[in-house]
């Protein structure tokens, strides 16, 4: 088991049943999690479990307007001022979490897991990471550092309904929508198919988001991984 505690000025944890403006779910999501725990120390030879989420600031939710572009940026220019849009958003500010996951290993791993638990405990005590972790968007940066005994989650209860655990990447030669990469013994291979969200009935207790283990397997099962 891992723990960090992450903290920001600013988060938006996206509610992806809003299509246009940007709705922020009021709690992380697992997924968002994962995206910091890889952001400080990432291998192919495992992956984040997050088992839960102590929330220790709330944080106050605001409106803001951004300007966006309604296009994907590739190998071809364009002229921003031809594709930008203004949009609001729903995020929220001053947020600060503690991060609880396991280290779930491939099957052909061959290090033993207290090995990478080790280095990403040693990485978030000098504060390194590969690149820098966010808090939902790219903008939003985050802070981390070694959990405190002073470190409780605040005595909140609440409902939050279903909640994005993390995207499924089905490889199906069939169904070519996107590419994506895949990690095995031999290396990293592209790899083509589909994409599926996976979701939970997530609520707050005495201040903790449980994530249950199960869903997780799930996952697997739709990526056809196998995960020790």
């Amino acid at each position: 088991m891992v723990t960090v505690k992450v903290w920001g000025d600013y988060a938006c944890f996206t509610r992806p049943e809003f299509k246009v403006e940007r709705v922020s779910y009021p709690v992380m999501t697992p997924s968002a999690a994962r995206g910091v725990l890889e952001a400080i120390f990432w291998k192919p030879e495992f992956r984040y479990e997050i088992r839960a989420i102590g929330v220790l600031n709330m944080g106050s939710e605001m409106v803001i307007l951004r300007n966006e572009i309604d296009r994907r940026q590739g190998s071809n220019p364009f002229f921003v001022e031809d594709a930008r849009q203004q949009r609001c958003s729903l995020v929220l500010k001053n947020v600060a979490y503690l991060i609880r996951a396991e280290m779930s290993l491939q099957s052909w791993a061959t290090d033993p897991v207290y090995k990478y638990r080790d280095q990403f405990n040693r990485r978030v005590e000098r504060g390194q990471c590969h690149h820098r972790p966010y808090l939902g968007t790219r903008e939003f940066a985050a802070f981390f550092a070694p959990a405190g005994e002073g470190d409780r989650p605040q005595p909140l209860d609440m409902d939050l309904g279903n909640m994005l655990l993390d995207i499924a990447y089905v490889e199906d030669p069939s169904r070519p929508e996107m590419g994506f990469v895949r990690h095995g013994p031999g290396g990293a291979r592209r790899a083509t198919g589909y994409h599926r969200a996976l979701f939970f009935p997530a609520r707050l207790e005495a201040g903790w988001l449980r994530v249950p283990p199960e869903k997780y397997r799930e996952l697997y099962r739709l990526e056809g991984e196998d995960y020790v």
